[in-house]
């Protein structure tokens, strides 16, 4: 008799509502396990706030031994009003970018989708966001976020953005791959006239198009364009690609 398969899944509630939601999608996971005949183990871990509270680090070897060894980490929420004071290593979110960096999640998916139903509960005007539906390809694991140098010493605070070429390479194929899905439209988002880290990501991005997908559009643009674009037309859009940085801020807005 063939035994059933079985997955392991890392569950990480983490902080606030994070709890109560992923433990409603638990019982989703388990209603289709059983409908379906499969086994699932589930391993609780700590991460962010909590984490912080009971280990003092967001991120714990035990979570991140039990994520490497899992078939799927389910993620809750991190941080919340009573860390606002920690700095540094010592904030929750730190865990969330330690648990991205252990897993070499560098492509974050941000899907955006209004139904006309919906339209209305947008703070746009109807009209505007109706039938929009993008795709924002959010690079996880470089950029502003992870560069060294970074620090603080007396009246002056530093940070380091930072991509190599094959960082860039990798996230722009994921975005053309997934626009070859959608409807054939990339729009790369950078600062290029003002950063050099920019220059580089266009000039990759440009060069993964011209070699690899140029049946596919590509398209330019800073990110302060870019955001108010998205503000205006979010119905042009198809696939954006960004940095850490520029795709933290646009997933948000886009988010309204």
């Amino acid at each position: 008799m063939t035994q059933a398969p079985s997955y392991r899944i890392a569950w990480l509630p983490g902080d606030g509502i994070g709890r109560d939601v992923t433990e409603q999608a638990l019982a989703v996971l388990h209603a289709v396990a059983e409908a379906s005949g499969f086994a699932l183990h589930v391993d609780e871990q700590l991460i962010g706030g909590a984490a912080l509270d009971e280990t003092g680090v967001p991120f714990p070897d035990a979570t991140r031994e039990a994520c490497l060894d899992a078939d799927a980490v389910l993620l809750g929420a991190v941080g919340g009003p009573k860390w606002d004071a920690n700095t540094g290593a010592q904030r929750p979110e730190s865990g969330l970018l330690q648990l991205r960096k252990a897993l070499g999640a560098f492509a974050n998916l941000r899907p955006v989708s209004v139904p006309d139903a919906l339209a209305d509960a947008s703070p746009l005007r109807s009209e505007i966001v109706a039938g929009t539906d993008l795709l924002i390809v959010r690079e996880l694991t470089g950029g502003i976020y992870f560069g060294e140098p970074r620090g603080r010493t007396g009246g002056e605070a530093y940070n380091t953005m930072c991509y190599s070429e094959a960082e860039v390479d990798r996230i722009a194929e994921v975005a053309f791959a997934w626009a070859r899905k959608r409807r054939g439209h990339v729009t790369s988002v950078d600062k290029a006239n003002v950063l050099v880290v920019s220059q580089l990501w266009r000039d990759v991005v440009t060069r993964v198009h011209a070699e690899r997908h140029a049946d596919l559009s590509l398209e330019h643009l800073y990110v302060d364009n870019a955001a108010m674009q998205v503000v205006r037309r979010p119905r042009d859009f198809d696939v954006i690609v960004t940095g850490n940085l520029f795709g933290d801020i646009l997933s948000d807005l886009a988010a309204t």
